[in-house]
């Protein structure tokens, strides 16, 4: 009986440590993702400050992704064995991704703030017609539902004054194409990708300043940068490139993995809140009434669209 009883201990007290462990990961990984959101909401401030000092349109951008890419290569270097095996379609799509959040940074000098996170936002639509009739996948009822709500969200909020409902200047049509791009990259990554969280944000960023640099000649003239503010500028490019670029993408990959696609979703939202809150309040930006109705829509449509459904239930039992 004393072995019984000790034995069934101990396996009990491993149970209850693996299941404290899987929570404590969850609730971790769930901070970051949290975190995440309301760091990429703010992180219009420190592309437009970028841009004020002289890295102006894409250059910005370019910037701040190769600053990234050099805060990565060491860990990238100390584990380069990771690219050996990897699909290269997974690793292709990792770049679109980057290629695609490129459009997306840039888009926050030529647009208002809130309509660019909405417009990239409006993405859960072109990824449910893609796993439809490209996949080829069985698409849930609520899927279909929710690509009728982001439609009409985008109608009200971009042709609620009676125009034509399509962007309405370059930082939108940006936000818009990116948002499409990135639900193609999200599609092959999903399928293809193999990638440790670090050598997937090194290939994310590379993917976005590719982008940046093709984009930057068409959109302003080639910087001419004042000495002075040389040292504190390449401050700001370093920091937001290795925190944002860096650090946050490789922590979303690393979280993203262990959560749930509807949680991930759900807490990503804050993005729009923050991003819409702090442009209202730093940079004077508000929305019409049209625009934050459509906005709302489009909110919903992502919400519906990783909301967990009766075949992603049974699946995941």
């Amino acid at each position: 009986m004393r072995v019984f009883g000790n034995g069934w201990a101990k396996r009990s007290g491993a149970r209850r440590s693996g299941g404290q462990t899987h929570l404590n990961t969850t609730f971790l990984a769930s901070a970051i993702v949290l975190i995440t959101g309301i760091f990429w909401g703010v992180y219009w401030l420190p592309v437009r400050a970028i841009a004020d000092m002289g890295l102006d349109g894409a250059w910005g951008t370019a910037a701040i992704t190769l600053a990234a890419m050099l805060f990565l290569l060491p860990f990238v270097l100390a584990g380069k064995t990771s690219f050996r095996d990897a699909n290269r379609i997974g690793i292709a799509s990792i770049a679109l991704g980057g290629a695609a959040f490129a459009l997306y940074s840039i888009g926050f000098l030529y647009g208002k703030v809130a309509l660019v996170v909405l417009l990239w936002f409006f993405s859960p639509v072109w990824s449910v017609l893609i796993a439809k009739y490209l996949l080829g996948w069985q698409v849930p009822r609520l899927r279909l539902v929710a690509i009728a709500v982001g439609l009409v969200g985008l109608f009200i909020m971009l042709g609620g004054d009676g125009g034509l409902p399509v962007p309405g200047n370059l930082g939108e049509w940006m936000a818009f194409a990116g948002g499409l791009i990135w639900a193609f990259a999200t599609a092959g990554m999903r399928l293809k990708s193999d990638l440790p969280p670090v050598p997937a944000a090194f290939i994310f960023a590379l993917g976005a300043a590719v982008m940046s640099l093709a984009f930057a000649p068409f959109l302003e003239p080639l910087p001419s940068l004042v000495r002075g503010d040389l040292p504190w500028m390449m401050g700001q490019v370093v920091l937001t490139g290795g925190l944002w670029w860096g650090v946050s993408i490789a922590a979303l990959m690393w979280a993203t993995v262990r959560l749930d696609p509807a949680r991930v979703g759900i807490l990503l939202m804050t993005e729009v809140i923050f991003g819409a809150v702090t442009a209202a309040i730093f940079a004077g930006e508000s929305l019409s009434s049209n625009e934050m109705i459509g906005g709302a829509l489009v909110i919903l449509c992502g919400l519906l669209e990783v909301w967990p459904t009766r075949d992603t239930v049974q699946k995941h039992g």
